[in-house]
């Protein structure tokens, strides 16, 4: 038989215990997310419980995250390798950390870690700026050019959240920086959640 492979001979029950312990997934939720992992590429993954699917492929297929604006981002944080391809085991964690059931805090801390793409462990300005454009849909080419930004305005939000939230008046935002005014948008969790 081809397709999905059953738990049975894809996981031992102690594998499946140390996955529903090491997320916020039951077992039977630990099945179900794989199950979806291997929708994403069903041929490589009954050939291969453990390959590691392209970015490409999850973001092909992966609808949910398809239209985030941070998916190619999303996906290389979440990569054991770095490059965006992810293992099922990487596909997990980041399953677990979108999930309702992550707490707030799990879901600042790799928040952070998406919105450094530079990965100096600070906000900086360009951070901002281009974290900016693409929660405003900037690289969007069918935007007319009166709904894009201004560099002026791009220029005057960064300084506003910066006066906000710079604390230490770096020029950036540390980690506890961001922490103190992500807590003030009640809408994050709303944001930073994939159903399963």
């Amino acid at each position: 038989m081809g397709g999905v492979c059953t738990h049975q001979t894809v996981f031992s029950d102690e594998e499946l215990e140390e996955y529903s312990n090491l997320t916020y997934f039951s077992k039977a939720e630990v099945l179900y997310a794989f199950k979806r992992f291997s929708m994403l590429d069903p041929v490589r993954v009954a050939q291969n419980r453990n390959a590691k699917l392209t970015m490409r492929t999850i973001l092909n297929n992966l609808n949910e995250l398809s239209v985030n604006p941070f998916k190619e981002r999303i996906c290389k944080v979440f990569s054991s390798s770095g490059n965006g391809d992810l293992t099922f085991e990487d596909f997990l964690d980041m399953m677990s950390v979108f999930s309702e059931e992550a707490p707030k805090s799990l879901k600042i801390q790799w928040a952070f870690r998406v919105y450094d793409f530079d990965d100096d462990r600070r906000l900086n300005r360009k951070d901002l700026q281009i974290l900016l454009s693409q929660l405003c849909g900037q690289d969007a080419e069918l935007l007319d050019d009166d709904k894009r930004l201004s560099t002026r305005d791009q220029r005057e939000i960064v300084d506003q959240i910066l006066q906000e939230g710079d604390l230490d008046q770096d020029d950036s935002l540390s980690f506890p920086e961001f922490e103190i005014l992500i807590s003030k948008c009640p809408e994050f969790l709303n944001t930073f959640r994939i159903k399963l």
